[in-house]
């Protein structure tokens, strides 16, 4: 009797196959519609105050069903802060040759963007709300004023490496310094514009910036 050739068994149907990519969780976020939801955010904010804003209202401005708002939202807090989060995120540092200049420019932008009437809107709504929540306050701090002390921090490396400004000592005095300078610039823009309602004139962002430079060679002095 002939021996029988073993033959290969039959593939499991049960395992995976390998050459079939494997099925994401759901349909991917689109960035139209966030995009489209923040920009309702910031204009109902403007319209109707912080009081008066509501989600189902933000759904109706973007176009968009309130389930899709609230599984990307899932409350009025976080959505307000990344409504105005997402303004700030336009900020780049200057790099334009010499620290004077970055200085200037960057705080130039940043008034620019202050001077937007929704900006303002949103963030006098959302401070007043901030300074009775503190947990909201919290996430004002870890998502838009942390994250833009990233433009200091750049600046100063632009300045050490063309060697206007000495190298960091220590990361410890650094942050330090990058939290002085950051509260001296925000500080000053936001309160000539939202508080006292003057405009960022050429004269000022000069005799301003001589300000800021000369508050960060003293720094680096010390």
């Amino acid at each position: 009797m002939a021996p029988t050739t073993p033959q290969p068994a039959a593939p499991d149907s049960t395992a995976p196959d390998s050459t079939v990519p494997p099925r994401g969780k759901g349909r991917p976020r689109s960035a139209t519609a966030d995009r489209a939801i923040l920009d309702a955010t910031r204009e109902a904010l403007a319209d109707l105050g912080w009081g008066g804003l509501t989600m189902g209202d933000v759904a109706a401005r973007a176009g968009v069903a309130k389930t899709t708002l609230y599984r990307r939202w899932p409350s009025k807090n976080e959505l307000v802060v990344d409504a105005v989060a997402s303004l700030f995120d336009e900020l780049e540092m200057a790099d334009l040759g010499s620290l004077r200049a970055d200085i200037a420019a960057t705080v130039s932008r940043f008034a620019d963007l202050l001077a937007r009437p929704e900006s303002q809107a949103a963030l006098m709504a959302l401070f007043a709300e901030g300074s009775r929540d503190p947990h909201l306050r919290t996430r004002i701090r870890e998502r838009i004023v942390d994250p833009q002390k990233h433009l200091v921090r750049t600046g100063r490396s632009h300045a050490q490496a063309r060697g206007e400004l000495r190298s960091d000592r220590d990361e410890r005095t650094a942050c330090e310094e990058i939290d002085l300078v950051f509260d001296l610039i925000a500080g000053a823009v936001e309160h000539r514009l939202l508080v006292a309602g003057e405009a960022v004139t050429p004269r000022w962002l000069e005799r301003f910036t001589t300000m800021v430079l000369g508050a960060l060679t003293s720094l680096a002095e010390e």
